[in-house]
């Protein structure tokens, strides 16, 4: 008689978290952040990755389930561009793969940071990620907030787009619970991508969470593993608790973060990113695990914590 294999992390694949819908397309709850392909540090900085073994990252990532990809133009480092190697490793794209991208940041060919984009500026952002990927739609557009009070000309530029075609779902990111509001009032919003993680101690954040939640919205907090560390990367020190849960769990902090995170609701999507395949592994896995009440109340009392 043949016995089924005890699950391990290398046969956990993407769908174990659940999934949820963003507008008509449904995706994995754990998915993939392409900025860390591009080299050991953020952006331009640091050394930049292996191509060959970014590329295996993202091709191992779609053989686990994972069908929602979050990138950028803006991502990119002396060598490496995160929609290039994604064009490189998963053209000619699966049917069911999501790629979401963010445009309002603009960096130039050296790197440097340039003025945010005004509305008329954000066809050619949006047609240079249609250009990288290979693509002639976008799945999901960010309108990543720069400082602005108010998002609606921007967001209203992004629409327009949307009714041409070249953009099928709108997203917000950076934003406060009144920018949901006044995007929603222009065009339907299916995702907002905000900072947000068990660190990331901001009763604003949470505001957001709570909007999206009650609004069917998916929300999506990048840097959940990072933490405080944000672009430069988690650092190696960790809360007690956080200690505590993983090893009764057998898992990672890393992996306690993230199931935390997926944990306050279903419409929370995760996009850890990552350059290492291990480490790929090990946060797709992390949609299989289950926190106790008891671990959720002191996770949740360390995220308040100096709020």
């Amino acid at each position: 008689m043949c016995e089924t294999p005890p699950m391990t992390s290398e046969t956990i694949t993407a769908d174990a978290a659940g999934s949820w819908k963003l507008g008509d397309l449904t995706v994995n709850r754990i998915g993939f952040g392409a900025m860390r392909l591009t080299g050991s540090a953020a952006f331009h900085l640091g050394t930049p990755s292996d191509r060959d073994r970014s590329i295996s990252v993202l091709r191992r990532a779609v053989e686990l389930g994972v069908n929602h990809i979050d990138t950028a133009a803006f991502y990119f480092s002396s060598l490496r561009s995160a929609n290039e190697l994604i064009n490189s490793a998963l053209a000619p794209y699966a049917d069911d793969l999501v790629i979401a991208a963010k445009v309002g940041p603009f960096r130039d060919y050296a790197g440097e940071w340039g003025t945010a984009a005004r509305p008329e500026d954000l066809r050619g952002h949006v047609e240079e990620n249609l250009r990288q990927l290979g693509r002639d739609h976008l799945d999901v557009v960010y309108l990543r907030r720069m400082r602005q009070e108010s998002i609606a000309e921007h967001f209203g530029a992004l629409a327009e787009l949307r009714e041409a075609g070249l953009i099928r779902h709108l997203g917000i990111s950076d934003v406060r619970p009144e920018h949901i509001a006044e995007a929603q009032a222009i065009a339907p919003v299916v995702a907002v991508q905000n900072k947000y993680g068990l660190d990331a101690k901001n009763t604003e954040a949470d505001a957001v969470l709570r909007t999206c939640g009650e609004q069917g919205i998916a929300f999506v907090p990048f840097f959940a593993i990072a933490g405080e560390g944000g672009a430069r990367g988690a650092a190696g020190n960790h809360d007690e608790a956080v200690l505590a849960v993983a090893q009764a769990h057998g898992a990672t902090p890393a992996q306690v973060r993230l199931a935390w995170t997926l944990h306050q609701g279903p419409h929370v999507l995760a996009i850890p990113g990552t350059g290492n395949p291990d480490h790929l592994v090990e946060n797709v896995a992390a949609g299989a695990l289950r926190l106790t009440d008891e671990e959720l109340a002191r996770l949740n009392t360390l995220h308040q914590q100096g709020d």
